[in-house]
């Protein structure tokens, strides 16, 4: 049984209470006071009601005191067990030495560490457990700092964090108590680095989207993340379409498995096959291969540029989506995977599905959330804030102080079309940055070839006449054409010229048979 007294703070009060538990034997088993709050806590057995029932009143009528009540526990006893329940749930080791280097607590996890049971680590000599540094030398020392250092348990290398425990005595000082231990495992440390670091790059918070566009995308996107379906995610070429795939893969449950990325635009068909699916190694000397599928098993697949995957497969990608389910090449097993697919393209999907290019079942199966990255022209206000982060990352990489943008530049990055998008305004940044020899970037820095999207990159170093110049543009558009109107006849219909102009045209810039491939 366990009481709380309310109480002054007054010299001989304590003694009372207690002299009045002694007059009924009452044995005393606990005693704290909390000076702050004026609250005295008492432990005593179980006893008689009919005997709590005296000594409640007594101990109100006591001067000084001002309420009495049960309580379920004494303050020590809380803050005994709650870190009792922290030191379990941590996952690396901790361990309590006294000023003497003896074990007095371990957690859980420091057993495992040590493949030692806890009795047989309480009460050990910390210098027989962590070897690599002296503890007893550390603990004897003039000035007993904190340290991080390298131990060795059981043959393994570990981090220690050493921190001393240290009691206030007044004016006389602070008095060594012990310390504490905190190990933690190359593979640990390894775990956490790497958490960070993906944190760091592979986030939704490292995505710009100070643009009322990005921030719907992001916003829409991390609810998606939460779910299992497939996502598209469509926009043009350099838009981040990988960057956001990768952060809904780490804000989701999958988080912990693999995001594995395909390019179907990079592969030829069969390689993309294999290398999608795996193969099963049946030709001699042929190790059977495991696809990204399998790999990926538990995580996400990303599949860029999905418009360019062949109809093939495209077959057998659809059948993976309706169960889970692929054969690899060459084999006649199926195997079983539980992966998410994202999927994003810069082409028109309806459209190829329109004419044919693109199943029509298969965009169902994957358009069922989608993402709309806008191009940069559109979101003015992502381009100030990604062009500072692209400065300060680059000059950091090069370690020399980052240039101020001047703010004409500014003006000039943000009307800029960007076809290439964030991926263009990065590789110009870090152009501009490398190259720079002054404290300001300004736009001739950036060196930007000037375009537009009726006419694409124009040449900021033209010459000639233009009727040269029209002969060039006549030549380029005549080699596109003739493979596909590999006749004059043919090509003069398409042009709405006659077959006599056209055939002059070809013979005055050499284009025939032998100088284009048709």
């Amino acid at each position: 049984m366990r009481l709380e007294i309310h109480c002054a703070d007054r010299i001989g009060i304590a003694q009372e209470i207690l002299n009045i538990l002694v007059s009924y034997r009452v044995d005393l088993k606990g005693i704290e006071v909390d000076s702050v709050n004026c609250r005295m806590y008492v432990s005593f057995p179980p006893i008689e009601f009919e005997q709590f029932q005296k000594i409640m009143p007594e101990i109100r009528l006591i001067d000084g005191v001002e309420d009495v009540r049960t309580t379920a526990f004494l303050p020590s006893e809380r803050e005994h067990n709650e870190l009792n329940t922290l030191l379990s749930a941590l996952p690396d080791g901790v361990i309590s030495i006294d000023a003497k280097g003896w074990v007095r607590h371990c957690n859980d996890a420091a057993c495992r560490d040590l493949n030692m049971v806890e009795k047989e680590v309480i009460g050990a000599n910390i210098n027989n457990l962590l070897k690599g540094f002296n503890f007893t030398r550390w603990l004897e020392g003039k000035e007993v700092l904190g340290q991080t250092t390298r131990v060795e348990v059981g043959g393994e290398d570990f981090i220690a964090d050493i921190l001393p425990i240290s009691v206030p005595q007044g004016i006389e000082g602070d008095v060594l108590a012990g310390a504490v231990i905190n190990i933690k495992s190359q593979s640990r440390l390894g775990q956490q680095v790497s958490a960070f670091r993906r944190y760091g790059q592979e986030s939704f918070a490292t995505i710009h989207n100070h643009s009322t566009a990005m921030r719907r995308v992001v916003r829409e996107a991390r609810k998606m993340a939460q779910l299992e379906a497939p996502i598209l995610i469509t926009g043009e070429t350099g838009t981040g379409k990988e960057l956001l795939a990768r952060a809904c893969h780490y804000a989701s449950n999958r988080s912990l498995k693999p995001f594995i990325a395909l390019s179907c635009a990079s592969l030829p068909d069969d390689v993309a096959e294999s290398e999608l699916f795996g193969y099963a190694g049946y030709e001699e000397n042929a190790a059977p291969k495991r696809g990204v599928l399998e790999q990926a098993d538990g995580g996400t697949v990303f599949l860029d540029e999905v418009g360019e995957m062949s109809t093939q497969l495209q077959t057998k990608l659809l059948r993976f989506l309706q169960d889970g389910t692929f054969r690899k090449v060459g084999d006649e097993n199926e195997v079983k995977v539980n992966v998410r697919i994202i999927a994003a393209t810069q082409k028109d999907l309806p459209a190829m599905v329109q004419e044919g290019a693109f199943r029509e079942d298969l965009y169902y199966r994957i358009n069922v959330l989608t993402l709309e990255i806008a191009p940069l022209r559109d979101r003015k206000a992502d381009i100030g804030p990604l062009a500072e982060h692209f400065v300060q990352k680059y000059a950091q990489q090069n370690g020399h102080p980052a240039p101020t943008l001047a703010r004409e530049c500014i003006e000039f990055l943000e009307n800029y079309p960007w076809p290439g998008n964030v991926r263009q305004l990065e590789n110009a940044i870090y152009r501009a940055v490398s190259l720079l020899d002054d404290k300001e970037l300004r736009t001739e820095h950036l060196n930007l070839p000037t375009f537009t999207h009726d006419l694409g990159y124009l040449e900021s170093d033209f010459e000639g006449t233009l009727d040269q110049a029209v002969k060039r543009f006549e030549a380029t558009l005549l080699r596109k054409l003739y493979p596909a109107y590999p006749s004059s006849r043919q090509l003069a219909k398409r042009l709405g010229l006659s077959h006599t102009a056209v055939a002059n045209k070809l013979r005055e810039y050499g284009i025939n048979r032998k100088t284009v491939k048709v």
